[in-house]
């Protein structure tokens, strides 16, 4: 069983693994939208939001896209 330090450092591991996946995919796709800075500057970052998900959640039906994270791509 892993301790709880190894399963931090694993998991800072995983969390750089997840960084450079998007930023090759970003890369590769040509896409350069504003979701996609977004999603690289939160997985290099400590801090967590529990609102980083750009996709609508329950009770937040009739937002429009514009009031969505993923309004602000472009």
């Amino acid at each position: 069983m892993a301790t709880q330090a190894a399963t931090i450092d694993q998991l800072n591991e995983k969390i750089a693994q997840a960084y450079q996946v998007i930023g090759h995919l970003l890369d590769q796709s040509g896409f350069d939208g504003g979701e996609g800075r977004r999603a690289l500057d939160y997985f290099s970052s400590d801090e967590f939001d529990p609102d980083f998900l750009p996709w609508p959640r329950p009770g937040e039906e009739g937002l429009r896209p514009e009031q969505l994270n993923a309004g602000n791509d472009g």
